[in-house]
């Protein structure tokens, strides 16, 4: 990931101390950071789901890229510093080579998760009990395709309320 760390040279940075929280789920400050030093944890609720010390590791980068709110909350789990990118969409169409170390980084974690899901899949699929399930939420999850949403419903289809 050192070659996503030369890409922000010259970016701001900022310094976190431990449990200092980077970005917390749910909000919505359209920034990115970069690891250059340090470790964070990242939360989804109050579970700990993963805890990273790769420089050049990037957060905040779903939210940004999806139009959503954060999906975790990245807490310093040691003493570390990040570059901030503040206007992360702009950063990200003007930096095509980050843009790229970026989906390359995102190809390597769905295919990591798909990889993980399909193995589950196959670990529950005979399963005659509430466990079964998990192979049919996994299958809609393998499958599921995102659609754009159009104001309305099918009574006021013009978004117009009689």
């Amino acid at each position: 990931m050192q070659s996503v760390l030369s890409l922000c040279q010259g970016l701001p940075e900022k310094a976190f101390q431990p449990g200092d929280i980077l970005m917390a789920e749910g909000g919505r400050d359209k920034r990115i950071y970069v690891l250059i030093e340090g470790g964070v944890d990242i939360y989804k609720g109050d579970v700990l789901v993963s805890s990273q010390c790769e420089p050049g590791a990037i957060y905040g980068e779903l939210a940004v890229l999806l139009d959503v709110p954060h999906t975790a909350t990245v807490k310093a789990a040691a003493h570390c510093r990040t570059y901030v990118v503040d206007d992360a969409n702009e950063f990200l169409r003007s930096h095509p080579d980050l843009s790229f170390q970026l989906a390359s980084l995102l190809a390597r974690k769905l295919n990591s998760i798909t990889t993980y899901l399909a193995d589950l899949k196959l670990q529950y699929e005979d399963r005659d009990d509430h466990l079964g399930m998990v192979d049919e939420v996994l299958e809609s999850l393998l499958h599921e395709q995102v659609e754009e949403l159009e104001p309305g419903s099918d009574r006021y289809p013009d978004d117009t309320i009689a």
